[in-house]
């Protein structure tokens, strides 16, 4: 290890996609660790100056300069050793791995690094044993702790989540943590981040923890699983719309948010609950439209407690109390573009959330064969209600909670 590096508080990045990139902005904001090495597996461009370049511009947040300054910035970032593969970027030491892809192969013990986020999006099974590239690769090359940046898949649907896993999200069960016990970890997805946060108001608040039924369609920006422009699907690909063009498109897609959910947030396994995605032709920031019913109640008056400003006082409140700094309130009338880099795991739109009030009616025959008896119809009020959230699915809502979480969990892995 490089003198630059030895003796440092490091955190490993594994991969160099959107969300391994912008970890490493976010860091070089947030400053809690000293320095970061990063593992490409692969050599890149025509050297360690093509590097830099990559990870010091963007076309989504712009220069890296003017995202955490501002205009007029200059850029502080050289190469300081191409052989060793270190840079410093706004005075921060930055070591670039290229040889190994096998997790298990990258020699985290002898660069000093005990955390890692493993942003590949490729080692997602926390049951697969190191005898192949496996997310448990990591520990075997010296890490105590990986988190990886997607939610778990377990291939195996005969096997358990191994007791040593778990999946985590900042803010809402991040403090489940056992540094006795866990090494791996999940911080799930995007969406299921911002729609836990989304979520958990409600369920703490008594008006509103009935939930019969809920389904959520997330308006979702372009990601690198889809093409550019049409293309062939590759060997056994189910999904062919994944192949159409990102920007000519909109594309019905799939959601692993509903399942995620219950291993974040496990009330809501006991709700109804459906969820989908809506590909949209945008960069970044999506839109969460979540619809609930609530078995809910009547007033005095004969009024649903369940409203409109009930719902958005709800809101309020976990902005200002438990979710501060996490959940957002607004009632300005925002579009996406205003959202981009926003640091908040959901920006609640309040301004379009609305609810109505509509009558089940029970006949008496159908409540004597539920044992009930009476002579006339019992009438139950139901409240539908509709719920927008805001999420940078990049940089400012998922990036910033993984990487809160990471630094959570670095200081207390001992």
């Amino acid at each position: 290890m490089s003198v630059e590096l030895s003796s440092k508080r490091l955190l490993g990045i594994n991969g160099l996609g959107r969300i391994g990139k912008l970890s490493l902005w976010y860091q070089l904001h947030r400053r809690h660790f000293d320095g970061v090495v990063i593992n490409l597996g692969r050599k890149v461009g025509r050297g360690l100056e093509d590097v830099l370049h990559a990870v010091t511009t963007d076309s989504t947040y712009g220069p890296l300069e003017r995202f955490l300054h501002g205009t007029g910035a200059k850029l502080e970032a050289r190469v300081l050793d191409s052989a060793q593969g270190l840079l410093e970027i706004e005075g921060m030491p930055v070591k670039v791995l290229r040889e190994a892809r096998d997790p298990a192969a990258i020699g985290w013990r002898r660069e000093g690094v005990a955390l890692v986020v493993d942003s590949t999006g490729t080692f997602l099974d926390p049951t697969v044993e190191p005898t192949k590239p496996a997310l448990r690769g990591h520990l075997e090359s010296g890490a105590k702790v990986v988190i990886a940046s997607a939610p778990f898949k377990i291939k195996d649907k005969a096997r358990r989540m191994p007791d040593e896993a778990a999946m985590l999200v900042y803010g809402i069960n991040h403090t489940d943590f056992d540094s006795r016990r866990h090494r791996l970890l999940s911080a799930a997805s995007c969406t299921t981040t911002a729609l836990s946060h989304m979520i958990k108001p409600l369920l703490d608040s008594q008006s509103t923890a009935e939930i019969l039924t809920a389904s959520m369609s997330t308006i979702h920006a372009a990601t690198n699983t889809q093409s550019v422009l049409d293309s062939v699907p590759k060997d056994a690909a189910s999904d062919l719309r994944k192949t159409r063009a990102v920007f000519e498109n909109i594309i019905l897609s799939t959601t692993g948010a509903a399942n995620a959910l219950e291993e974040i947030l496990p009330a809501i396994r006991n709700v109804g609950f459906m969820a989908d995605s809506v590909r949209v032709p945008s960069s970044t920031v999506s839109l969460i439209n979540l619809n609930l019913t609530f078995n809910t109640q009547l007033d005095e008056k004969g009024e649903p407690v369940i409203t409109r400003e009930l719902l958005n006082g709800i809101y309020q409140a976990a902005a200002e109390g438990p979710q501060r700094g996490l959940l957002v309130y607004s009632d300005a009338q925002n579009v996406s573009a205003d959202l981009k880099g926003k640091l908040a795991s959901v920006v609640i739109e309040g301004h379009e959330n609305h609810t109505r009030v509509a009558f089940l009616n029970i006949p008496p025959g159908r409540l004597a064969a539920l044992g009930v008896k009476s002579e006339s119809p019992l009438r139950l009020p139901v409240t539908h209600a509709k719920v927008f959230g805001w999420y940078d699915n990049e940089y400012g809502s998922y990036v910033f909670c993984l990487n809160e979480l990471a630094i959570y969990v670095d200081k207390r892995m001992g």
